[in-house]
C-alpha cells in the first residue's frame, strides 16, 4: 500500500503579513462592538457624584423641583438587600423636593416613562446616621426607578381639598373661608 503525498506549494512571506494584519483587525473590529454592546451597562456620574444608568429611555419633559412625580421602583442596599419597593403596587406620587437629594437629582435626570438606575453615595442619601434601623450608616443605595407621570405640586394641590382629600370640601361655612 502507497501513500501519495501532494507537496503544498510554498506561501509566499507577503501572504502571511496579510493574513496576521487580516486576524488583528477582526480582532479589534470584534473588541470594538463588544465595547460598544456594554455602554448601555456602564453608569455616568454627576458632578455631585451620583450614578445613573439608562435602563429605557422615555420621552418628552422632565420633572423640576417644584413637581410630583409618580413613580414605580425598588430601593436595595449594596449587598442587594431589597430596603423598598412599590413593585406589584399601585406607583405612589413623590415631591421631588421632598426626597434625598440624590433621588432628587436622580428624577430631574429623567423623563416621562423612562426607566433609570441609580447609585446614590451616602453623602446624597441619609449619610452618618442612617435611616430607621433599615438602612445602616453611610449607606451606598441603589434604586431601579420607572417615572410614570409628573405634575407640578400646584395642579396636584389644586385637585385636592384644603383637608388633604381629593374632592374633600372645606370645612365650615361658605363666609368664614
Amino acid at each position: 500500500m502507497s501513500v501519495t503525498a501532494v507537496p503544498l506549494r510554498p506561501v509566499k512571506r507577503s501572504m502571511l503579513v496579510k493574513f496576521w494584519l487580516a486576524l488583528a483587525l477582526l480582532a479589534l473590529a470584534a473588541g470594538a462592538i463588544a465595547w460598544a454592546g456594554t455602554e448601555s451597562s456602564q453608569f455616568r456620574t454627576t458632578a455631585s457624584g451620583l450614578q445613573y444608568r439608562v435602563i429605557k429611555e422615555g420621552s418628552g419633559a422632565s420633572p423640576t423641583l417644584t413637581d410630583v412625580a409618580l413613580i414605580d421602583y425598588t430601593g436595595k442596599l449594596e449587598d442587594g438587600t431589597v430596603f423598598d419597593s412599590t413593585k406589584g403596587k399601585q406607583p405612589v406620587p413623590m415631591p421631588v423636593q421632598g426626597s434625598i437629594p440624590g433621588f432628587s437629582e436622580g428624577l430631574r435626570l429623567m423623563n416621562k416613562g423612562s426607566t433609570y438606575r441609580f447609585r446614590i453615595p451616602s453623602a446624597l442619601a441619609y449619610g452618618e446616621q442612617g435611616a430607621g434601623g433599615v438602612i445602616p450608616p453611610n449607606a451606598t443605595l441603589d434604586f431601579e426607578v420607572t417615572l410614570h407621570e409628573f405634575l407640578p405640586m400646584a395642579a396636584l394641590q389644586g385637585m385636592m381639598g384644603p383637608q388633604g382629600a381629593p374632592g374633600e370640601a372645606p370645612a365650615g361655612p361658605p363666609e368664614q373661608r
